[in-house]
């Protein structure tokens, strides 16, 4: 999948809380070409936990990436191993969270002082599986020189044959800022991406961070291999559906918002017979019609009946009819 200097890849970042089976579903139906990524899901809760309820996942969303929290070799390579038999396309080895609680495990952003641990990881991932492996991470933690740290890291995952960096363009304050904060306050540093990818013209380089639309995409595609969108793409979802074709010069998968309106009901009907809420899809196509005329009474219908016990895909019917000028929105 990965070739540094040949196809571009467009990636939706591992996003927690928010990049579910649902959230995936709902997505690919938008773009065919979109890389798609689970949230973190940790190597112990694989290997003790309810694996179905973890890794299942529907077929229609290859390509998607399994992202790994973890910083035992061994424990990453049997959570590797398992994944890789429930058919995952890549596993991605998370070095860029920054939580508390991702802290507490010795992993994430923390793994960013300790390139030759992160090796060994990948090390033992490729040693057991025959799928991408990959190495998502920041451009360094803390006060870090992030021409050392990064250069450092990067040396460390080739040399052990990751196949892929993906590189979140800032900083992580480990020390004195939020989860949330570490989104948005470090400066993004696009430059230090680039010059990674400029003197490892060898290796495939994509980078995140900041990144709102596709002509920002367009743009770090002249310098980097990939790009990969995260609350963008969360935020205002209906520009995935221009993924394939602006980017890739391909017809896009579906064309009007009445396919995905029929296609999301009927996922939903499924969803429901197996016991499932409807919020649990809804809450993930809150953003569909930002900025849009009616949207929102689209997404007050969402937040607001889809929470009741029978609420049913008669709800999506409902919100979608409350869009103004529907048709030529579509």
């Amino acid at each position: 999948m990965y070739q540094a200097n040949k196809d571009k890849i467009f990636a939706i970042a591992p996003m927690m809380d928010w990049t579910d089976r649902h959230c995936r579903f709902f997505h690919r139906l938008m773009t065919k070409r979109a890389l798609l990524y689970t949230e973190m899901v940790v190597a112990n809760a694989i290997i003790h936990g309810d694996r179905d309820h973890l890794l299942a996942y529907n077929e229609q969303e290859h390509p998607v990436a399994l992202q790994l929290g973890g910083s035992d070799p061994e424990k990453l390579a049997q959570a590797a191993k398992i994944a890789s038999e429930y058919g995952y396309d890549e596993i991605n080895l998370n070095v860029g969270c920054p939580s508390d609680r991702v802290q507490s495990g010795t992993f994430g952003a923390c793994l960013m002082r300790e390139p030759e641990l992160v090796g060994r990881c990948v090390a033992a991932m490729k040693e057991v599986v025959d799928i991408s492996v990959t190495v998502k991470c920041r451009i360094g933690v803390d006060d870090q020189d992030t021409q050392i740290a990064l250069d450092d890291l990067a040396k460390e995952v080739w040399n052990k044959g990751a196949d892929a960096l993906w590189v979140h363009a800032r900083k992580a304050w480990l020390e004195g800022l939020s989860p949330k904060e570490n989104r948005s306050i470090p400066p993004l540093d696009y430059q230090r991406v680039h010059d990674l990818k400029a003197e490892n013209a060898h290796h495939f380089i994509g980078i995140n961070g900041g990144i709102d639309d596709l002509i920002q995409c367009k743009e770090h595609m002249q310098n980097c291999d990939g790009v990969m969108l995260g609350r963008a793409a969360y935020h205002n979802s209906s520009l995935l559906r221009h993924v394939d074709s602006e980017l890739f010069g391909e017809k896009t998968r579906i064309t009007s918002y009445d396919e995905i309106l029929r296609a999301m009901c009927t996922y939903a009907e499924e969803h429901l017979t197996r016991g499932g809420k409807l919020n649990h899809i809804t809450r993930h196509m809150i953003g569909l019609f930002q900025g849009k005329p009616g949207a929102r009474s689209y997404r007050q219908i969402l937040s607001t009946h889809a929470m009741r016990q029978d609420a049913g895909p008669q709800v999506l019917i409902d919100a979608f009819a409350a869009l103004e000028n529907k048709a030529e929105a579509a």
